[in-house]
């Protein structure tokens, strides 16, 4: 679990217990980076090593499954935009159904009741060139747009990592599942850097600053950058048109 300084994991408090663990993940980290990007270069990596590894989105799935049953919770598998590298789950852990997420992603109609609402997950970056796997805790807020045709706004606001408390035994739970299946857990607050004597080609023109070991392993834009989604609909329809 990230530490509220942001700087890696804590072991949720156990001193000393995540540093023994922290050597192979970086090992894992330097021959991912090493074997995806031969020439140290953002936007040149090597597809065909990538195209070998990763998690595909039937495990993708199996996992939402796995998940949902372990800690008895809502968790949505969402597929990776065409510019990610990367599937998500998003596992439900203040809330209700139907969710936030399930109302965004069109799988429910959006509830009645409550012109604001607030939602907390641990959203799981799944890779698609690396065989691993990152969690983020995630704020969602719907808002209604007063004086609108009933429209929607939901707002993804994801931290650079995972850090209330109150996440703390699904954290654990859900690392634990994530071994089951093979799949290695990166801890976000290790990968908040560039990785060093790497090129950032022209990723400052397209999303600004540097791109961190988490751009080269999951998706390009900024780990805390927020999402916005508007549903255009008549109040109470079914349908909404979906814009972000």
């Amino acid at each position: 679990m990230s530490d509220t300084s942001g700087g890696g994991c804590s072991d949720c408090g156990r001193k000393g217990g995540c540093d023994a663990r922290k050597g192979p993940m970086f090992a894992a980290i330097d021959e991912m980076l090493a074997r995806l990007y031969p020439t140290k270069r953002w936007a040149e990596r090597d597809e065909e090593a990538a195209f070998r590894a990763g998690v595909g989105s039937q495990q993708g799935q199996a996992l939402a499954a796995a998940l949902a049953a372990r800690l008895k919770a809502l968790a949505v598998f969402r597929p990776g935009t065409a510019e990610e590298y990367c599937d998500y789950v998003y596992v439900l852990c203040l809330g209700r159904t139907p969710s936030l997420v399930e109302i965004r992603e069109g799988l429910a109609p959006p509830a009645a009741e409550g012109d604001v609402i607030d939602e907390l997950y641990l959203r799981v970056a799944l890779s698609s060139v690396a065989r691993c796997a990152g969690v983020q805790q995630v704020a969602m807020r719907l808002e209604r747009l007063p004086g609108s045709d009933g429209a929607l706004v939901i707002t993804e606001v994801p931290r650079t990592g995972v850090f209330d408390p109150i996440l703390l035994k699904r954290f654990q739970t859900l690392v634990a599942v994530l071994a089951e299946m093979d799949i290695r857990h990166i801890d976000f607050g290790e990968i908040m850097e560039p990785p060093a004597g790497f090129d950032a080609g022209d990723y400052a023109e397209r999303y600004s600053g540097q791109p961190t070991i988490a751009n080269y392993l999951f998706y390009p834009q900024p780990c805390s950058a927020v999402t916005t989604t508007v549903l255009h609909g008549p109040a109470g329809a079914d349908t909404f048109a979906r814009a972000i």
